[in-house]
């Protein structure tokens, strides 16, 4: 609600952690270095437009994760990239690891990022199978949840023994904690 943090919690804690992320001037802001550890959305979805700003930090480096379960222990899902392009190592990995895509699966096509400290607005849509990732108005990712082409994706990833990645089941939406500051507002969901 851009004043305070109502509706997340810790991922796998009761509560909002007491330190490393913070509400200040409209942002919900990860302090950098600062410990907290991954927050979640109190509340799942199924299917869901998501749209946010954010901006990150030179050398930067989060993410925005769905399809994930708690329950597992660990943050593992799919995750909308959120890093600087040109400063972060991750991102030296290749487009699969960069601005916007489905991190280490899909990479984006044409993303139009803006540089550390610019505001981008992000968007996610799952409809059904259907997953979208949009970067300032321009789809730049588009899959389906059990089809060739992601299961090969899968394959191909670091995520290939993890049995759930790739299925879809009501999750909570992750803010990823990499130690890096970075600063969200606006996150709005719609179920659809």
């Amino acid at each position: 609600d851009g004043t305070s943090t109502a509706g997340w919690r810790g991922f796998g804690k009761p509560a909002f952690p007491t330190q490393g992320w913070e509400v200040k001037d409209g942002w919900l802001h990860h302090v950098p270095k600062a410990g907290g550890g991954d927050i979640i959305t109190t509340q799942t979805f199924t299917d869901f437009e998501l749209t946010f700003d954010w901006r990150i930090a030179t050398g930067g480096n989060s993410g925005v994760k769905y399809l994930i379960d708690e329950k597992r222990g660990a943050p593992v899902g799919h995750e909308y990239q959120v890093i600087d392009d040109a400063a972060h190592p991750d991102a030296a990995h290749g487009p699969k690891r960069q601005t916007a895509a489905s991190y280490d699966a899909l990479p984006p096509v044409g993303a139009p990022v803006k540089p550390p400290g610019e505001i981008n607005q992000s968007r996610i849509v799952i409809r059904g199978a259907d997953v979208e990732h949009w970067l300032n108005g321009k789809r730049v990712v588009q899959y389906t949840l059990g089809s060739p082409e992601l299961l090969l994706a899968k394959e191909a990833s670091k995520f290939r023994k993890e049995a759930h990645w790739g299925t879809k089941f009501a999750t909570p939406i992750l803010l990823q904690d990499h130690q890096d500051e970075v600063w969200y507002r606006n996150i709005r969901i719609r179920p659809l």
